[in-house]
């Protein structure tokens, strides 16, 4: 039997040994596969025979009233490893390869790999990555008795039905799946390799957890695809905001993982009264609330990756972008309770398709429920439940392209005080020229507490863009392209955004959720000298002396965290200066011949620690702040 649209010669000829091979028809096929050998109890455990160790159970899947369900065996998979990526070529990159990291070269695992897969009854469709006609086409080729790993990519990336396939459709990346490896090659650690082939991107995902390969792999065929083509995907949610007035501002917001992209899209979280929990005091247990009788109202446009490509622009001066993704790959281990998100728990407890639901404790039949989580260990919830919803099933989604007035940044911040100084220095929000916007783009921090990754405490990278864990070349290409970025959208206002605490205060993620209520009233984020001014810490660029919303002042001491008593000048002072250094440590690595002169003159301002008037000399762009 002959596959009924193009795919390269080695897939062929792979699928063509193969006891048996499936083709989805529909999605519908794809979640009667996910659990096609269920038990009597509607259970279909995902295993392997690995050679010395036996059959090795790696995930159990389950239909639910509301799609499906899985659950990792082992607690270390149910989230991403921020050291998954590996290079199987000998193309230019920063990134460690297969080389390197293993000692050998990737031909003889990639060779055992496709033997493997040829001796398994496989699933395979194809899907075009990105946007039609402006991303990659693409197709996937897993073991069937993985079909939950295949829907979960069947929604993030979409799939192509035989009939749907396009007359002209050439697959210029593949997904390789072979879950075993991860036990005979890589002591159990998730490992996703890309292979940058001429004419072809291979991706061989050696686990099953779909974050690293069908959301992030694929994510890093389109960075590439751009580097070649001058133009980015950029890692951040996008929002349309509608105030009670009619107005209307849009919204991106960047960052690394845990650093807010979902959560803007969200409503802002209620108390049972009504009111907003501004923060809670970590020191004294003082607690401020906050009336806003009615919220804007929001229309997602992007929720993690956005397609800048050039034949978006509009030629306004604005960033101009779309959603790169089919489905919203959405965390949700803030929802601890009925009540928290009505909306998005409306959306999954009856949504209007099935969903697929990862981490979350459900039974065969039952319906899954988003705040109840699969636990690590008795009473250690795990961090990172995840729920993949298909745009077309987001209430009020924006379709096509949008015109950015904003784009800000978030970063997970510790709590600051006297006792114990920290980063967690950053206002309720901050204004930054677009100089500084660009460096903070660079160091990227991943911050305080991640809860989507495998990581170490301190803080890190998460690499040039936020979206350098699944780039595949160099950094500096990147941050180049970045710089063009910003400099060709003059029109574009920036701001910083901190979440989880504004320095002794936990704050979970209001600040951004008031930050867009206001901006959005305000009508946009353009000051006067007299309403803000420049932050104790130069790369934190101007904040606000005070804001009112709807008529309730926010004062001083969420702005300036140095006035904050428990806080202080020396505490602040101390976590400055560990900004700083981090600042300095990671804008090194960018300081290379092929960096854009610009760039570099940017750096040497940091490295001077020049303050926000200097940042904004150095692009000749619309100042945020008038005199």
């Amino acid at each position: 039997m002959s596959l009924p649209f193009q795919v390269p010669e080695e897939v062929a000829a792979l699928v063509a040994r193969a006891p048996s091979f499936t083709i989805p028809a529909s999605l519908k096929d794809l979640e009667d596969l996910a659990v096609r050998d269920a038990d009597e109890a509607g259970w279909h455990r995902v295993a392997y025979e690995v050679p010395g160790k036996g059959v090795v159970p790696e995930v159990d899947v389950c239909r639910v009233k509301n799609g499906i369900s899985a659950n990792y065996v082992e607690a270390y998979m149910r989230r991403r490893d921020p050291d998954c990526m590996v290079i199987g070529d000998e193309r230019p990159t920063d990134k460690p390869t297969y080389q390197s990291r293993f000692g050998t070269s990737f031909d003889p695992l990639r060779e055992e790999t496709l033997e493997w897969l040829a001796g398994q009854p496989l699933a395979l469709f194809p899907f075009s990555a990105g946007i039609a006609g402006k991303g990659v086409d693409a197709v996937v080729v897993a073991p069937d008795n993985a079909g939950f790993f295949a829907l979960g990519l069947a929604l993030l990336q979409g799939m192509l039905t035989p009939e749907e396939v396009p007359e002209g459709f050439s697959p210029q990346a593949v997904i390789y799946v072979a879950p075993p490896f991860r036990h005979t090659h890589f002591e159990g650690r998730q490992v996703v390799v890309h292979n940058r082939r001429e004419g072809i991107h291979e991706l061989f995902s050696y686990n099953l957890y779909p974050g690293p390969s069908a959301k992030k792999g694929i994510y890093g065929v389109l960075i590439n695809q751009g580097e070649a083509e001058n133009w980015v995907t950029m890692h951040c949610s996008t929002v349309k905001v509608i105030t009670p007035y009619e107005h209307q501002l849009i919204i991106s917001h960047e960052g690394a993982s845990g650093g807010g992209k979902s959560e803007l899209l969200e409503q802002v979280h209620r108390q049972p009264d009504g009111s907003l929990l501004l923060g809670e005091n970590t020191v004294t247990g003082e607690r401020r609330t906050l009336s806003l009788p009615q919220a804007c109202d929001l229309r997602p446009v992007t929720d993690d990756m956005a397609l800048c490509h050039p034949s978006l622009d509009k030629g306004k001066g604005k960033l101009s972008l779309m959603d790169a993704e089919d489905a919203w790959f959405v965390r949700v281990n803030h929802l601890t309770r009925y009540g928290t998100d009505p909306h998005l728990e409306a959306l999954t407890l009856q949504p209007p398709e099935g969903l697929l639901f990862l981490n979350i404790d459900a039974k065969p039949g039952s319906t899954a429920i988003v705040w109840e989580h699969t636990e690590d260990e008795p009473g250690m919830p795990c961090p990172n439940p995840r729920v993949v919803i298909p745009r077309r099933a987001v209430p009020g989604i924006v379709e096509g392209s949008v015109d950015v007035d904003i784009r800000s940044f978030g970063v997970r911040c510790p709590p600051c005080t006297r006792e114990n100084p920290s980063y967690g220095i950053i206002g309720m929000f901050h204004l930054l020229p677009p100089a500084l916007a660009w460096l903070w783009r660079l160091v990227a921090p991943r911050g305080h507490a991640n809860p989507s990754i495998v990581d170490s405490e301190g803080m890190s990278s998460e690499g040039v863009g936020s979206y350098w864990p699944f780039a595949t070349g160099r950094r500096v290409d990147q941050a180049n392209l970045l710089l063009g970025q910003i400099r060709d959208t003059p029109e574009v206002r920036y701001i910083l955004m901190p979440n989880q605490h504004v320095g002794c205060w936990a704050v979970s993620f209001m600040p951004q959720w008031i930050t867009r209520e206001y901006l959005a009233r305000r009508g946009q984020a353009h000051f006067n000298s007299s309403q803000v001014q420049p932050s104790r810490c130069p790369l934190l660029g101007w904040n606000p002396n005070s804001i009112v919303v709807e008529g309730r002042p926010i004062g001083t001491s969420f702005f300036q965290v140095n006035t904050q008593p428990e806080v202080g000048d020396e505490a602040y002072d101390a976590g400055a200066t560990i900004l700083t250094d981090f600042f300095r440590r990671e804008l090194e690595q960018f300081l290379t011949d092929d960096l854009d002169p610009l760039g570099r003159r940017i750096i040497d301002c940091c490295f001077s620690n020049g303050s926000a008037d200097d940042y904004q000399k150095l692009l000749d762009h619309p100042t945020i702040v008038d005199e």
